[in-house]
């Protein structure tokens, strides 16, 4: 039996009643890895220190002694989540040799819960990225298509997924970096909402919008890892104190009564036909399961890239003012004064795609020009919030496309960063409201590649988002 072609929950049966041992499962995950190495989707691997804690884990079972929600399960961190004493790159040169002095909250309850850290996760440089072809390591590939990219930033953390080299992995999303490469690669991810998971720990991109979420291949899996997750962490004073529910206990509500806004800000012409029409196809299968279908406008849904760009890159130029080549990363190797020296170490450690949005952040940030970029911005994320809101006053969830399109070839929008942005006109605004939002597979198109759907809720509403996504995945099993 090939246990990676169960899915978390599945696995996690058969090692509670004894059917299968941690070892056999980390050894499994690392035969994979070895054979679709070609995918480039792990930038560092701990199969030693993997296979002594698997051990570890299998005696204590075997002895009777308590163990975690997820004991012995091999699981992946996208490489921006500091794991002590391993390497922490976020793919880039500036922290090409960084080793972690402590552990990410998520990380560390991973860790209580038992899970098995086998890798770190290729990424866009910084998580700045559409496709995964930023990484100072090389791009990764999709693993239903090679030639074809795995949406980024969290590329990696998806393809590993997907490829079946573990059975769950982390990523992060600041504007859509775990539900595009999801629908790409045709796995469930979920950007909870902001603050329901401590971003302690884990390398700053935009600090308002950043978000650890998990990548499964089934719903339930994902329910699964967000429980371990989430929670209020006194390290990081943007953590809810909002009370964590079992994200489980509503898996198999069903959909009957269910209000479902349809916007139509979601539909627009950037759409391709084979996209629309999978979308069409759902939301008429949930009219039919009983599910009510509402009209949602979101007028202001057309700024949110706008602003996107404007405020993330404003706080990235400031986040990113830390790496100067002085206290740790990358330093020059000549340099005549200090200055040189931040100068020299910041052009050889940044990659392209992260200069450009520092230059953008300083610009906006710049005097003169806050007041007509930054300071509207964050005027207009106001508005974007508030029609969120008023949008849950009126449905339970919505719908929408993940992405206009399924994943486009590699090198297709390389040097055309304006196409590159546009990738994530649909999943930008969940970011902007700080609402969370799950994307999860539902249907092929013509080349049988993965279309995503992505269903959205309010504020700390993760449990309708699985009951809703959970009625689709089980109805359609056999679609997959």
């Amino acid at each position: 039996m090939k246990y990676l072609d169960l899915s978390l929950s599945e696995v996690l049966d058969l090692l509670n009643a004894g059917k299968v041992s941690s070892v056999e499962l980390v050894t499994e995950c690392f035969d994979r890895i070895n054979e679709t190495s070609d995918l480039n989707a792990l930038n560092s691997t701990y199969k030693d220190e993997a296979i002594k804690r698997a051990r570890e884990i299998d005696e204590r079972r075997k002895n009777g002694e308590s163990v975690g929600a997820l004991a012995g399960i091999p699981i992946v961190l996208k490489d921006n989540i500091n794991y002590l004493g391993t390497k922490t790159t976020c793919a880039s040169k500036f922290l090409e040799n960084f080793v972690s002095p402590y552990s990410a909250t998520c990380a560390e309850r991973l860790h209580a819960a038992d899970a098995i850290v086998i890798g770190k996760a290729n990424m866009d440089e910084f998580a700045m990225g559409s496709s995964n072809e930023n990484s100072a390591f090389g791009a990764v590939k999709n693993p239903v298509d090679n030639t074809r990219v795995p949406g980024g930033s969290s590329g990696g953390s998806a393809c590993t997924v997907a490829a079946r080299q573990c059975f769950a992995a982390l990523g992060t999303d600041t504007g859509g970096s775990i539900r595009e490469p999801s629908s790409f690669c045709g796995v469930v991810g979920i950007k909870p909402t902001y603050g329901r998971v401590s971003r302690y720990g884990v390398v700053a991109f935009a600090s308002s919008l950043d978000q650890v979420g998990p990548i499964t291949r089934t719903v339930r899996d994902n329910a699964m890892m967000l429980n371990v997750i989430s929670g209020a962490d006194e390290h990081d004073m943007t953590s809810s104190r909002v009370s964590v529910p079992d994200f489980t206990s509503k898996l198999e509500a069903g959909v009957k009564g269910i209000k479902i806004g349809v916007a139509k800000q979601f539909f627009t012409d950037a759409l391709s036909g084979e996209v629309r029409n999978a979308l069409d196809k759902a939301i008429e299968w949930y009219k039919n399961a009983g599910a009510e279908i509402v009209e949602i406008d979101l007028p202001s849904l057309v700024t949110a890239l706008a602003v996107y760009y404007v405020i993330s890159s404003a706080e990235a130029a400031s986040n990113l003012a830390r790496f100067d080549g002085v206290k740790y990363g990358r330093r020059a190797p000549e340099y005549t004064d200090i200055v040189d020296l931040y100068f020299k170490s910041r052009t050889q450690g940044f990659g392209a795609e992260v200069k450009r949005r520092i230059m953008l952040g300083n610009y906006v940030l710049s005097s003169g020009y806050y007041d007509a970029f930054y300071r509207k911005a964050k005027r207009v994320q106001k508005v974007i919030r508030n029609e969120f809101n008023e949008a849950f006053k009126l449905c339970d969830v919505l719908i929408s496309p993940t992405t206009a399109t399924t994943a486009f070839k590699l090198g297709e929008k390389a040097n055309d960063c304006v196409a590159m942005y546009l990738t994530d006109i649909f999943t930008v605004p969940i970011n902007i409201a700080g609402v969370p939002a799950l994307s999860m597979p539902c249907g092929k198109d013509a080349n049988g590649l993965p279309i995503g759907m992505q269903i959205i809720a309010k504020h700390f509403d993760e449990e309708t988002i699985y009951q809703v996504a959970n009625a689709f995945e089980t109805a359609h099993k056999e679609d997959k």
